[in-house]
């Protein structure tokens, strides 16, 4: 049944968005947005510092056209310090997994063009999920770290977000390979 039909036999209007083709066309302009990443000033400042982006350093590391991200839109929900302000998406970590030589392999990067990397709490509830998938999937987890330590604008649920990434170092250890790379500041831990 197409629904959108009979809303214009009835005489009601389509409510904006509920074109599917045109919902599918916004999801990609904002996956877009994300690939993209904040803006080129930051890019080109990374550059600058002979730096690699998060993404860029995935693409050296997997297998061509292997990465499938996890959470590309996810974005913080913390206010106050100008924060409700500044919602980028991937909120400053970059999530996924792809193949090394045909051999799947979880990843997360840091983006330090997001909050200098900083970890909140939806960059570890972003980091615990690719952790839960690499543990089930019996799969080798690498972590490319460059980040700036807890966003202590969040408070306590940005520290809480290390706890629960060491308790996954903890359950992951002799279980699957871990592997942190260590590519500008990592306060706080890898």
């Amino acid at each position: 049944m197409n629904t959108g039909t009979a809303a214009r036999n009835s005489g009601h209007a389509e409510p904006p968005g509920s074109d599917v083709r045109g919902r599918v066309a916004e999801l990609r302009a904002l996956r877009e947005q994300a690939r993209r990443g904040p803006s080129d000033r930051a890019t080109q400042a990374q550059h600058a510092k002979g730096k690699l982006t998060a993404r860029e350093r995935i693409d050296l590391l997997l297998d061509d056209g292997s990465f499938q991200e996890v959470e590309q839109l996810r974005r913080h929900r913390a206010s106050g310090f100008g924060l409700e302000s500044k919602k980028p998406f991937t909120d400053g970590v970059i999530t996924g997994w792809g193949t090394v030589e045909g051999r799947t392999v979880f990843v997360y990067a840091h983006d330090f063009r997001i909050f200098g990397g900083a970890l909140g709490e939806a960059h570890a509830t972003k980091i615990h999920k690719i952790m839960d998938m690499a543990i089930a999937a019996g799969a080798p987890l690498v972590s490319l770290n460059d980040g700036a330590g807890a966003r202590i604008q969040e408070g306590v649920s940005a520290l809480a977000g290390y706890g629960g990434i060491f308790q996954r170092n903890t359950k992951a250890s002799g279980v699957i390979p871990q592997i942190s790379v260590m590519l500008g500041p990592c306060a706080g831990g890898a």
